[in-house]
């Protein structure tokens, strides 16, 4: 039962969260792809079930919404631990560990006035994937496996891959020589990306790099080898949040941590797909996913 004194103070709070949040509009910022689309709605519409107005700036170039969070044009976003530690901080050391790492980016950026929330389970990584059913025909499971596949069958498997990960600072020679895997260029099909799909859909090629969060993985029923040397960086999800819009609405953290309890890799692999593949809109996607966990009306 409450007292008169706990309902006065119950009714301060009351009154205090309402004023707090009328007329309190919030930015949220998203890059230019599917992925990031999805979670700029999905931020927006956990904050406007709970009061607030959103002012959406998505489509952004991630170096151009890093620079909007940290001159306060943005409050919001979802970033990557390996694009905070690679792409913003330039460190060279990876870290194989998504916990350390998310750590470590978060401590860094503590001291710059941005807080990352709970950490999720979505690591938006490269990889090699390879048809499914070609995979397991061969008893493909892992890099290593396929390293040693290759090494025993010269020439039989093809790759089919982008110009960048032919030629850039880490490239499929470089991941064959970690995996001490003898294959030569001509193994190697470049193509542009999206293109390099088709071709081991068609059995043009076997073997592609592939993010690991595609929708195309879905749509070309690929299975992702196991990077069980870990060549590839971690890029794992968290909401992040300028330090002093969550000191004026600490309420925040609660209202986005559905965020982190309830996606992962296969639930962010299929809401790709709903907007890369099947065309629905990533504000549709995102809602009716949200309304289905009721956590929206």
């Amino acid at each position: 039962m409450l007292t008169l004194k706990k309902l006065a103070i119950f009714v301060l709070f009351v009154v205090f969260s309402l004023t707090a949040l009328f007329g309190a509009t919030l930015t949220v910022g998203a890059s230019n792809y599917t992925e990031q689309y999805l979670f700029g709605e999905l931020i927006s519409a956990l904050l406007e079930e709970n009061g607030f107005k959103i002012d959406k700036r998505f489509g952004l170039n991630t170096l151009v919404k890093r620079t909007g969070m940290l001159n306060g044009q943005i409050d919001v976003t979802a970033d990557y631990t390996g694009t905070a530690w690679t792409t913003y901080y330039h460190k060279e050391e990876l870290i194989y560990d998504p916990v350390e790492l998310y750590n470590q980016v978060k401590n860094i950026d503590k001291e710059k006035g941005l807080v990352w929330l709970d950490l999720t389970s979505i690591n938006n990584s490269y990889a090699l994937a390879m048809k499914r059913e070609r995979a397991e025909s061969l008893g493909i499971d892992t890099i290593s496996e396929l390293a040693e596949y290759v090494n025993d069958h010269p020439g039989e498997l093809k790759i089919a891959i982008d110009y960048e990960f032919f030629e850039g600072a880490m490239n499929i020679f470089e991941m064959a020589e970690a995996y001490n895997m003898n294959i030569s260029k001509n193994d190697v099909k470049t193509m542009q990306w999206g293109l390099t799909y088709e071709a081991v859909n068609q059995g043009d090629a076997d073997i592609t790099m592939v993010f690991t969060t595609d929708s195309q993985l879905l749509k070309y029923d690929l299975k992702v080898l196991e990077d069980d040397k870990h060549f590839f960086p971690f890029y794992y999800v968290a909401v992040v949040v300028r330090e002093d819009t969550l000191e004026k609405y600490p309420e925040i953290a609660e209202i986005l941590r559905p965020f982190a309890m309830y996606l992962n890799q296969d639930i962010i692999i299929r809401l790709n797909y709903l907007v890369d593949v099947e065309g629905k809109e990533p504000e549709e996607v995102a809602q009716n996913y949200l309304k289905g966990l009721g956590l929206i009306e």
